[in-house]
């Protein structure tokens, strides 16, 4: 789904960049972003592969089954294009002519992604939601009847 869409009913190209790069961090990994998750922390995929990033470990988010099947210099350009378009400001990530050039040519010099957009850590199961806030919040749900 594309993010500005659902958060403020904006769609524009760079939505459908911020949904190629999820595609394309998903294909890396061997998981979806929604079903997403690690024992050490609650990230969804796209908070996992940019603290990864930050690290310096990126490759660690390669999945296994296709560790050895392709170069590592390759891959490692794939999760930097990935990450470059899932940035939080739509101005900051490429357009799809860009993302292609990119993904095409080994020369190109990419520039360093930003923070991504939706960069979540989900609360588990479980928890009592109120206990993790500094605010209290109420929550409602609706029901038909």
């Amino acid at each position: 789904m594309s993010p500005e869409y659902v958060v403020d009913g904006i769609f524009s190209i760079k939505s459908d960049v911020f949904s190629f790069g999820v595609l394309v961090l998903e294909i890396v990994c061997g998981k979806r972003n929604r079903e997403f998750h690690h024992p050490d922390h609650n990230f969804n995929l796209l908070g996992h592969t940019w603290n990864l990033w930050v690290e310096g470990k990126a490759h660690d988010l390669i999945d296994e089954q296709m560790e050895d099947s392709f170069p590592l210099a390759e891959v490692m350009r794939c999760i930097q294009v990935g990450l470059l378009c899932v940035q939080k400001c739509p101005e900051d990530r490429p357009t799809m002519s860009s993302v292609l050039l990119m993904l095409d040519s080994e020369s190109m010099r990419l520039p360093q992604p930003k923070k991504p957009g939706f960069y979540l850590e989900r609360i588990p199961d479980g928890i009592n939601r109120r206990e993790n806030t500094a605010k209290e919040i109420t929550i409602t749900l609706l029901e038909g009847r």
